[in-house]
């Protein structure tokens, strides 16, 4: 007889008894096998690396460098030299400056070129609405002091320029175009006071030897211009240093973000 038949009653009786444990079979892997299925493809890993770097390179170039840039304008934009002893003479804005760059920011909102709940969130932490608030500050510096320097120091001309920006800001206020057209707006705007201070202006008011109109004008007209306009006398490197400083504004304008929630 075989084993199985053997069996008693009573100890088939106490095996059924006995609970039943429900489970799944689990596959244990060896380290190597776990080793190789823990990492990641190198096409992934290479794509993680460049997101990195690019979130890296935007937190740089919005929190770091945009607001160097837009200082380093402010900072230009009250810079004279004198034509006497060339010595570095600061001027502080006008009031008149102060409220161009208010409207003018007014206008970045409008045209949306800063949109300003992507840049003041309940959402973001502290030290992010702070960092964008830094950069808008210097933004409001740099408007200032691009009006500072685009705007002549004194007389006739001071007034007859800042009426037409003036008039060109308050006119865009109830205008409706978009951000490209905005800039490029800007841009030719600020070229022309550029030329008309100091290629046109700034020639008036310069020596004869030094000046575009030496065969035009003499000397007692460019003297009579001068006591007209009241035009005060600077080196022609003042001409050179706000070059740059509209050239850094216009580009700080370029790389601003509307929308910092992806930095």
């Amino acid at each position: 007889m075989r084993n199985d038949e053997m069996v008693s009653p009573e100890r088939v009786a106490k095996i059924e008894d006995l609970p039943v444990v429900d489970g799944e079979i689990l596959e244990i892997e060896t380290n190597s096998e776990a080793g190789s299925s823990a990492r990641l493809p190198e096409k992934s890993q290479k794509q993680i690396t460049g997101a990195d770097k690019a979130r890296n390179q935007r937190f740089f170039l919005q929190n770091v460098f945009l607001p160097v840039l837009f200082l380093t304008a402010a900072l230009l934009g009250g810079l004279r030299i004198s034509a006497a002893d060339s010595a570095f003479v600061f001027l502080k804005p006008a009031l008149v400056c102060l409220i161009f760059a208010a409207l003018l920011l007014i206008l970045f909102f409008r045209a949306k070129l800063i949109r300003l709940e992507g840049w003041f969130s309940e959402d973001f932490s502290g030290l992010k609405n702070a960092a964008n608030a830094t950069i808008l500050l210097s933004l409001y510096a740099a408007s200032v002091q691009v009006f500072n320097s685009l705007l002549p120091e004194q007389g006739l001309p001071f007034w007859i320029i800042a009426f037409c920006f003036f008039w060109t800001l308050w006119n865009n206020l109830f205008a409706e175009f978009d951000t490209r057209r905005l800039l490029q707006s800007l841009g030719g705007l600020f070229g022309l006071a550029f030329v008309i201070k100091y290629l046109v202006l700034a020639n008036l008011a310069a020596p004869v030897s030094e000046s575009w109109w030496r065969g035009i004008l003499e000397n007692p007209t460019k003297e009579a211009f001068t006591w007209l306009l009241d035009l005060p006398r600077f080196s022609p490197a003042t001409g050179y240093i706000h070059f740059f400083t509209l050239i850094f504004y216009l580009i700080g304008l370029f790389l601003l973000k509307p929308d910092t929630r992806e930095n």
